[in-house]
């Protein structure tokens, strides 16, 4: 299976997709850890991708987001950011807008 249909099924399967570096009791970067921060005070369910435990969706999820930097989140199929539009979008409540429909 290819990496792009790997990412695409991950990302239909749950709503909340976080590609990320280490798991959310144990962040391996201080941008990973602000993305779980803020989807956990969101209080939303969300998934998450270890990228270093799997080096081909490391690399291919750059990619297949024409986005350079991890962590990447999903919402319904669509790429959303990293932790720095998280924020953004966390603090002007556009984050809690998108949750609600989910």
């Amino acid at each position: 299976m290819s990496v792009d249909l790997r990412i695409k099924e991950l990302i239909n399967e749950h709503p909340v997709v976080l590609f990320m570096k280490g798991n959310p009791k144990f962040p391996q970067c201080g941008f990973s850890s602000l993305a779980c921060q803020i989807l956990d005070a969101s209080g939303v369910q969300y998934h998450t991708l270890d990228v270093l435990q799997d080096q081909e969706i490391r690399e291919g999820i750059k990619a297949f987001s024409n986005w350079p930097t991890i962590p990447q989140l999903y919402i319904k199929g669509e790429f959303i950011g990293g932790s720095d539009i998280m924020r953004e979008m966390y603090e002007a409540g556009e984050l809690a807008k998108v949750f609600s429909d989910i």
